[in-house]
């Protein structure tokens, strides 16, 4: 196995830990009692601030990963394999978001619910890898260092102007476009500025890339990160109001008082630093399989708890009723049922996919032979009534 590939284990592993995250995240959220949910509380307090950062670190190595694969390849462009498949990856995501919002029972009686059209996680992963793309082949052909520096700056003036564009609804928008932008209609997450996650994830990739032979790379980089991570966790706030008495621009009040984009960034870099440091000791086959599952974990739970399709779901029948000695246990069991399901699929997965496909292409086929008999039967009862009213001839 070559070193570069090694290299990704960490990232897998953070992966890992980051869905496993989100599982006990959405759980205790979605059911745990209001009751329960004091910030006086130093437990949840913690749990809470951990809760925060799951989510930034998902987009931080959903972006560094897509672009280590992007970027490693020979090839340039368009001729780059890693281009189309990013493209298709980004859009199946967008589809499955769709699809896991869809309730069957609205559409047979012909209804979208207004749930449909709200943004997710995975519209925004999917929609930023886009994003990552379309930087890439506009730069890809100019020099090496305006890729990256599009990243970081993309990155920098979302986080910036958070404050401006978090006040507006987009009510000139379509609710369809609007929903990736703001969440005054209930969206859980927007494109903005959730894509800066990746795209200094994708920054990051880069840099790794290009020192990525260096015999002392992670006793670089390691140091950088948490240097970096704790100037942001515990300076920012105040670099920003320091901004602010200087100039008397508004704005950098308003990043001070919700300061909370480069604080997590902080944290993700921190949360890296750990997990390279820790690399040798994270070599588990399932701990990293787990890692490499996510989409399908993602999938799977939230068909059992949000109830996708039928809208029979754990969040339905247990929506912030459950006290702590309760949702802690179900939150452990959600996320060991949750993962156990996701990996037998992918032992499975060819198979299943192979059975989904010759079921298709047998209905379709029975339905076309049905369409054909129907068809027959339309038009032989159609020509009998028209000869019996004298309007054809025998």
């Amino acid at each position: 196995m070559s070193n570069a590939k090694s290299r990704l284990f960490f990232l897998d592993a953070i992966r890992a830990w980051a869905i496993l995250m989100m599982l006990q995240g959405h759980f205790i959220d979605g059911l745990l009692d209001n009751v329960f949910r004091n910030d006086a509380n130093i437990l949840f307090s913690t749990w809470k601030y951990f809760r925060g950062i799951t989510a930034p670190v998902f987009f931080t190595v959903s972006g560094f990963i897509f672009t280590f694969l992007l970027i490693r390849s020979p090839q340039t462009g368009w001729a780059n394999p890693r281009v189309k498949k990013g493209i298709k990856r980004g859009i199946e995501l967008l589809v499955i978001a769709y699809l896991l919002r869809m309730n069957l029972f609205g559409l047979l009686k012909g209804e979208i619910y207004d749930s449909f059209y709200l943004v997710d996680v995975l519209h925004c992963i999917g929609l930023s890898l886009l994003f990552i793309i379309g930087f890439y082949l506009l730069t890809f052909a100019k020099q090496k260092w305006i890729f990256p520096t599009i990243l970081a700056s993309t990155t920098v003036l979302l986080f910036l102007l958070e404050p401006l564009y978090k006040a507006s609804s987009f009510e000139f928008l379509p609710q369809l476009i609007a929903n990736y932008l703001t969440k005054a209609n209930g969206s859980v997450f927007t494109i903005i500025p959730w894509l800066g996650y990746a795209t200094i994830g994708s920054f990051m990739s880069v840099m790794f890339s290009k020192y990525q032979n260096s015999k002392n790379l992670y006793s670089y980089i390691v140091p950088i990160y948490v240097s970096i991570g704790l100037v942001l966790i515990f300076a920012s706030s105040d670099f920003f109001y320091a901004i602010y008495e200087i100039t008397g621009i508004e704005l950098f009040q308003q990043i001070f008082n919700n300061n909370y984009l480069f604080i997590r960034l902080g944290d993700v870099l921190i949360v890296f630093s750990i997990f390279i440091l820790l690399r040798k000791a994270l070599m588990n086959a399932t701990w990293l399989r787990i890692g490499q599952s996510t989409l399908s974990i993602y999938i799977i739970h939230f068909i059992i708890l949000y109830g996708s399709f039928t809208g029979v779901g754990l969040y339905r029948f247990f929506h912030h009723s459950l006290n702590p000695w309760i949702a802690i246990p179900g939150a452990i069991l959600f996320m060991i049922v949750s993962t156990f399901l996701a990996l037998r699929y992918e032992n499975h997965k060819v198979e299943i996919k192979s059975n989904i496909s010759s079921f298709l292409s047998t209905t379709r086929i029975y339905l076309e032979q049905i369409a054909i008999i129907v068809f027959e039967l339309l038009r032989t009862v159609t020509e009998k009534i028209l000869r019996v009213l004298g309007l054809i001839k025998n």
